[in-house]
């Protein structure tokens, strides 16, 4: 008996090691999803376990999912409190949700702990360049070379310190010095031409910034900085082919975007102009300057009509915006509106003259200043390496990116979630363990049948269906309707869903599948519409890049049979989920959060319902509760959320 004990515990050990090795390989090989389902299963393990919650922190951390990764370490901290890495990770991790002060706090812990711990000093650094403590940043680079002196990065960012600091000299100095250590980095060729390019000296920052691409052919942040230097140095399609490159590997960058429309103008081609304003917009719909420069091109191919939407929503998101209303007056006068184009030449002057009286450098004064130029190249690192989309989830996008809803499918695979997260219910257990279900699951994905399948499934269907028990025809008939329904002939599917469910009205399955059968048909319905082309005569929305809102359709009857369903049982998750996709596509936010929170605390694991509740979270601006869902459903599996954990939980501005 003793042996046996000793050899169950030797076993378990070796299982956690099997998991953590398996789970490092992971790490390295930059497999993070992976390395997260092995690091779940070691925790599971043991929850006691810090070198788990900690690795898996990591994994997380790189797939950008910043609140995923600081909770675990929070856990790696509460069963370890000397875990000096843990602290360091921390405190990246804190930097990268900008909450510095707390993040200073993780690096003076870690410090204590292990003083001879150096490469503190180097995060420590970074911490302090990005909340823009230039001097103490340089300090802890100082400590850091003392070390490492050999470091081509650590030169790199002291550089980047000097830099904004406005020392060019010292900044160029640490330049050389990183490239006299690493010549194969492209980062220190990046930012010497940015000194290059701020003397004027063009033909040098272009020399850089060609190296820089031959080590790295796939930076935009490169090709976007060479396509200003070639357009500094008259290279007008160059700096195009560039901005071009650009947009090509980040389609969402809307400086790009902007910049080359800008180019466009100037070079006559108009069309193309317009087309990457109508592209800024949608990515940044409050940008002042986009209106008003698009407005611009409008009035050179004589749209007045557009150009005086574009004027008009310049002035409404900046209404002191003199130079807008001078060129607004101008768009009035070419149609005729001479009342209202005197009105507005009025309201220029009398903007222009407090101008005037008040030269300082405010919002105000900026853009009351008729003699300003609006239409140079934007060169800001920042609003560079800023995420530039667009924060806001419009409910098309969001009802376009929910996890579908769940219901009963042939062929779909069983959950792969560990036993002891596994959704169970009773009835759905001896459900499937009838006769012709045996191959299947709840699932919400559509699995297409192949002919063999949907043969064997017609087969069962006519055998039960010939059967002598109405609760034998009823299951033949759902069988029937669950293969019709996987074929997209959803008026075929309901038909025979209503079948069963007359000889069988309280099998609360049926109506879950009649149900999601109903809600896919409108689905599919709303598509095929929304893919026609439509006439339209609201000149309102000429050039405007206005994107119409989704239309709400009609989910009565789909909502009726999760009634009947919960007037049977309450206590079934997947129906509340089901209804939380219905108030999403009905446009009810609010209460499709409420049914959500009800199926996950029926199912504490239900990695959809996070992920939809997330997302409807979002949408309603509760940026941080719905992240932390995200990074949860993350957790338990579901791939896509780390793509919107990258989209909209990056910190970025509201």
């Amino acid at each position: 008996m003793l042996f046996l004990i000793i050899a169950s515990q030797a076993f378990g050990q070796y299982d956690k090691y099997y998991y953590l090795r398996h789970g490092w390989d992971y790490l390295r090989d930059g497999k993070y999803s992976h390395a997260i389902s092995d690091f779940n299963i070691l925790i599971q393990a043991d929850t006691t376990l810090y070198d788990g919650y900690f690795f898996r922190g990591i994994a997380k951390y790189n797939l950008t999912d910043y609140i995923g990764a600081l909770q675990d370490f929070n856990k790696a901290l509460l069963l370890n409190p000397v875990y000096t890495q843990a602290y360091h990770y921390r405190a990246i991790t804190l930097t990268q949700l900008n909450r510095f002060d707390d993040a200073m706090k993780d690096y003076e812990a870690a410090i204590a702990l292990r003083p001879e711990y150096y490469g503190v000093n180097y995060s420590r650094g970074l911490t302090r360049l990005m909340s823009q403590k230039f001097d103490e940043a340089i300090a802890d680079f100082n400590s850091y070379l003392k070390r490492e002196p050999h470091s081509s990065e650590a030169y790199v960012n002291r550089g980047t310190a000097y830099l904004l600091k406005h020392d060019t000299v010292k900044a160029m100095d640490d330049y050389n010095r990183a490239l006299y250590f690493n010549v194969f980095d492209p980062n220190p060729y990046i930012r010497r031409a940015r000194i290059y390019a701020l003397q004027n000296d063009n033909r040098r920052a272009l020399k850089d910034l060609d190296q820089a691409v031959l080590l790295d052919s796939v930076s935009s942040f490169i090709f976007f900085n060479r396509a200003l230097v070639k357009y500094n140095m008259q290279d007008i399609y160059g700096a195009l082919k560039d901005l071009s490159k650009v947009i090509e590997i980040d389609p969402n960058n809307a400086l790009s975007y902007y910049n080359r429309a800008l180019i466009r103008s100037q070079i006559g081609d108009y069309n193309n102009a317009l087309s990457d304003y109508d592209q800024v917009m949608q990515i940044n719909p409050e940008n002042v300057l986009v209106y008003f420069n698009r407005a611009a091109v409008e009035i050179e191919i004589k749209d007045y009509r557009a150009a005086l939407n574009d004027y008009n929503k310049a002035i409404e998101l900046y209404p002191d915006f003199a130079t807008a209303y001078m060129n607004r007056s101008y768009v009035k006068n070419q149609l005729g509106h001479y009342e209202s184009a005197r009105q507005d030449y009025n309201t220029a002057q009398q903007k222009i003259a407090i101008y005037r009286k008040d030269t300082s450098d405010s919002a105000f004064s900026i853009f009351a200043d008729t003699s300003k130029v609006f239409n140079k190249l934007l060169a800001l690192d920042a609003d560079f390496a800023k995420k530039t989309f667009n924060n806001k989830l419009e409910n098309k996008r969001i009802v376009y990116m929910l996890q579908p809803q769940f219901k009963f499918t042939e062929g779909a695979p069983a959950s792969e979630l560990a036993l002891d997260k596994q959704y169970f219910f009773p009835l759905t257990d001896s459900f499937l363990k009838k006769e012709g279900l045996e191959t299947v699951n709840l699932a919400n994905r559509n699995i297409e049948l192949d002919g063999y399948e949907t043969n064997k499934l017609d087969s069962i269907s006519e055998i039960l269906t010939t059967a002598a028990s109405d609760r034998d025809k009823a299951l033949g008939f759902f069988i029937k309707g669950m293969a019709q329904g996987q074929i997209k002939q959803y008026s075929s599917a309901i038909n025979y869903y209503n079948k069963a469910i007359e000889l069988d009205p309280q099998n609360i399955f049926y109506y879950l599948n009649r149900s999601v059968s109903q809600s896919e048909m409108i689905e599919f319905i709303s598509n095929m519409e929304s893919s026609m082309p439509k006439l339209s005569v609201d000149n309102n929305l000429v050039g405007t890049g206005s994107v119409s809102t989704r239309q709400t359709y009609n989910y009565k009857d789909a909502f009726d049979d999760l009634d009947k369903l919960a007037a049977l049982n309450s206590d079934f998750a997947y129906m509340h989920y089901n209804r939380g996709n219905l108030l999403c596509l009905s446009n009810k936010m609010t209460e499709a959060i409420d049914a959500y929170t009800v199926a996950i605390k029926q199912y504490p694991h239900f990695a959809e319902a996070y992920f939809n509740r997330g997302l409807v979270s979002i949408y309603l601006r509760d940026t941080e509760k719905g992240c932390i869902d995200i990074s949860k459903s993350g957790e338990l599996g579901v791939s896509d959320a780390y793509s919107v954990i990258k989209k909209y939980c990056l910190n970025e501005d509201e």
